[in-house]
């Protein structure tokens, strides 16, 4: 570790950076600069294309060195503009400055400059630059991220779907389950999670100072701006047009957005609880690593540290993008400056939430099936099979079933024996005594196994 990683502020740039680095290029100020360029080549190639006499459609070499400049944007190119802002104290007329100064090499484009930026506020270029970096996040990082995850619990859904478990509500014995029907219920609610997070549409504006596109027709008055705005954002970015906006594209979208990651932070918080309670009873044990130390003091423990630091992270995610989405939809009139820094932790939320993902599929990689403890705690819950004799007992019109089940059970240490006694006195057809009689709590399992498989 470099001396700049010791000393970062934030354990993202530090302890953690080499697993948050896929967010870097995407989410960092790089990666906003990198997008501004973008949206300012995308615009002004657009504007040439528009027909207007004064800027003829540029030459194929043109537009190639545009492009290139976008695909080839380095660190360097960043640390030039950074260098400009310092004279201009403006971040946007900064990179246009520094677009322009490409141009040397090109009398097309020495010509045609200063249709760069033209008729654009800061915020054109802003909001589509922010909805193009969340785009990327989103497809290339952070649903693949989830997706392993979803995979692994599904193979393990599969894996385990008739391996039965003695369920627990309000942490209390109760009817079993089997371990791969309780995996497949997070698979269900990961999937239903997912798809909210990909359907969110990323909306972007080209719009100008207030919305109403007045530079743009103080210009040229009969053009059709509105159109032509939509099909530059919607066919040369690959966003989604809003038409209706203030200074800034009202963030609605990124609320959705983060909001839907934020819903499926919480049911993987809520899956990484249960399973450092599995771990806890023992259902679950922890593949060792050679020289890996689990306390410093006490020599035989190996602790759920991977679920601990998935959950810490994801409440620091969720606390980060719940901000966001309650802050961004919030502007003074037609525009104040508190959104601005807010965004610039589009990073610093969803890097914790790829911290969580990652500690989490890293503690669901070292996990083995401890069917052994498994079956003695079932061997010693008799009294879960309470329920499927007093519905049986319903069934037949049995008087009292309820409460003659819970005089038998409840309170007391019931066994294979008790159990097959009480059953052996009931007035039921034969067969249905068999049939209870042939249950046993590891088999009371219902329709789970069949369920787990399915997903």
């Amino acid at each position: 570790m470099n001396l700049s990683a010791l000393s970062a502020i934030s354990p993202l740039d530090g302890r953690y950076a080499s697993r948050v680095a896929p967010l870097r290029p995407l989410l960092s100020e790089f990666g906003l600069m990198h997008r501004r360029v973008q949206v300012e080549v995308e615009w002004f190639i657009a504007l040439s294309d528009a027909g207007f006499a004064e800027f003829a459609p540029l030459s194929a070499s043109a537009r190639s060195l545009l492009r290139d400049l976008v695909q080839q944007f380095s660190e360097a190119d960043a640390q030039a503009i950074k260098d400009i802002e310092k004279t201009t104290n403006h971040d946007v007329k900064a990179v246009e400055y520094w677009l322009k100064s490409r141009f040397g090499a090109s009398p097309e484009l020495r010509a045609a400059e200063e249709f760069v930026h033209f008729a654009c506020t800061s915020e054109d270029i802003n909001n589509c630059s922010h909805a193009l970096m969340l785009k990327s996040a989103r497809a290339e990082v952070i649903l693949p991220a989830l997706d392993r995850i979803t995979a692994k619990l599904t193979e393990m859904a599969h894996a385990l779907a008739a391996t039965p478990m003695l369920a627990r509500t309000h942490g209390q014995t109760a009817s079993p389950t089997t371990v791969g029907k309780e995996i497949a219920n997070v698979v269900a609610r990961l999937r239903a999670a997912r798809e909210r997070i990909a359907a969110v549409k990323l909306l972007a504006k080209m719009n100008g100072a207030v919305g109403n596109y007045n530079a743009h027709l103080s210009a040229w008055p009969e053009f059709d701006w509105e159109t032509f705005s939509q099909r530059v954002i919607e066919q040369q970015l690959g966003l989604s047009f809003n038409p209706y906006t203030i200074q800034i594209e009202p963030h609605d979208y990124m609320a959705e957005l983060f909001d839907a990651v934020t819903r499926i932070n919480t049911i993987l918080i809520d899956w990484s609880r249960d399973v450092w309670g599995y771990v806890s009873l023992g259902y679950f044990k922890q593949r060792l690593k050679a020289g890996e130390i689990g306390s410093s003091t006490m020599p035989h423990k190996v602790n759920p540290i991977d679920f601990e630091n998935a959950e810490g992270n994801f409440g620091l995610a969720n606390a980060l993008l719940t901000h966001m989405s309650q802050k961004l939809p919030i502007s003074r009139w037609q525009r104040d400056l508190t959104d601005s820094t807010v965004l610039r932790n589009m990073g610093v939320a969803l890097g914790y939430a790829l911290l969580g993902y990652d500690s989490l599929a890293k503690g669901m990689d070292k996990l083995e099936l401890n069917e052994a403890m498994l079956a003695d705690d079932l061997d010693g819950a008799w009294e879960v099979l309470a329920e499927p004799i007093q519905t049986v007992m319903r069934r037949y019109v049995l008087p009292n079933p309820y409460e003659r089940l819970k005089e038998l059970t409840r309170g007391k240490a019931i066994t294979r024996e008790s159990i097959h006694q009480f059953i052996t006195g009931l007035e039921l057809p034969e067969a249905e005594k068999q049939r209870l009689l042939l249950l046993t709590p590891g088999s009371y399992t219902g329709k789970a196994a069949a369920l787990a498989r399915r997903i």
